[in-house]
C-alpha cells in the first residue's frame, strides 16, 4: 500500500493494483484487471473507460450494451463490466447535464479522457491522476450543466465534500429555508433526495479511509451506524462490497 494523501491511495496484490482518488470535480477508481459489478443505483454520473477493452452495460429487461466507453446517468438501475483493465470516473450529478439514458464512447474519446487523467499507458492512473482534467474532457464530450440555486449549490457541498453529519436544519437557517423547503427544493433541482447524496458523501469518506484499518472502523469515522450499513450502501451505490476492494485478508 502507498499513501500520498488522505483522499488518494493505491493498492497491489498479486496481479491486481487498485487505485482510488477523490476531489471536488471527480471520484476514481482504477483497477488493474477485468471486473463486474452487480445491479445498483448510483446517485452520480460514472464514465467507465476500459484501457484496451470495451464496457457492458445491462439494465433490468433490456438488451446488453457494449462500447469502448460508456457514460452513465445518475440513478439508472444497471450492471456493468469492462473487460479488461479500467477506469471509473465517478461526476456528482449536478456536474454534467441531466440525460435520459447512457452514452456510447468511441475509442478517441476514450482514449483523450484517459490522457487528460494522465491514465493513457496500459498500466493506468497512478495515485498523480489529474481529476480536474478528467473532467474538463468529460465535459467537452457532455456538455455544460445548467448552474445550481446557490442555496441548493451550498447544500449539497455541505452534505458531500464538507460533513454529512451536519443537522439540515442548519444548513437550511445558512440560506434562510425551511428544512423542509430546503430538500424539497435540492429534489426538484438535482434529481436526488437530499438524504442519499448524503449516504454517497459518506461512502466516499469511508472508501478513503479504507487502506488506514479495519472496514468497521472506516464506516464509524465516516457516520454509518455499522459495517453492515456501510456494506449495504456499496453495494446499493457501487454494486461491490468494500471488501472487494481491500486486499484477501484484511479485516
Amino acid at each position: 500500500m502507498m499513501m500520498r494523501s488522505p483522499r488518494t491511495w493505491e493498492l497491489e496484490q498479486n496481479d491486481r493494483r487498485i487505485v482510488f482518488a477523490a476531489g471536488t470535480e471527480a471520484t476514481m477508481f482504477a483497477e488493474s484487471r477485468p471486473f463486474r459489478v452487480s445491479e445498483h443505483r448510483l446517485p452520480a454520473w460514472k464514465a467507465v473507460l476500459p484501457i484496451g477493452g470495451h464496457a457492458e452495460l445491462l439494465q433490468p429487461g433490456q438488451r446488453m450494451v457494449a462500447a469502448p466507453g460508456l457514460i452513465v446517468p445518475p440513478q439508472l438501475s444497471h450492471a456493468y463490466a469492462a473487460t479488461s483493465p479500467y477506469v471509473a470516473l465517478f461526476i456528482d450529478s449536478w456536474l454534467l447535464p441531466s440525460g435520459p439514458g447512457p452514452t456510447r464512447l468511441e475509442a478517441g474519446e476514450v482514449r483523450r479522457l484517459l490522457a487528460a487523467l494522465d491514465a493513457a499507458g496500459s498500466e493506468g492512473p497512478g495515485t498523480h491522476v489529474d481529476l480536474a482534467a478528467g473532467y474538463t474532457e468529460l465535459r467537452a464530450v457532455a456538455g455544460h450543466p445548467a448552474p445550481l440555486d446557490p442555496r441548493v449549490a451550498h447544500a449539497v457541498h455541505m452534505c458531500t465534500l464538507c460533513d454529512p453529519d451536519i443537522p439540515v436544519a442548519s444548513i437550511a437557517d445558512e440560506v434562510r429555508l425551511s428544512a423542509p423547503r430546503l430538500r424539497a427544493l435540492v429534489r426538484q433541482e438535482v434529481g436526488i433526495p437530499l438524504a442519499r447524496l448524503r449516504r454517497w458523501g459518506r461512502l466516499r469518506t469511508a472508501i478513503a479511509d479504507l487502506p488506514t484499518g479495519a472496514v468497521a472502523l472506516a464506516a464509524a469515522a465516516a457516520g454509518f451506524a455499522d459495517q453492515a450499513h456501510l456494506t449495504r450502501t456499496a453495494r446499493d451505490f457501487i454494486g461491490r462490497t468494500p471488501a472487494s476492494l481491500r486486499p484477501s485478508g484484511s479485516a
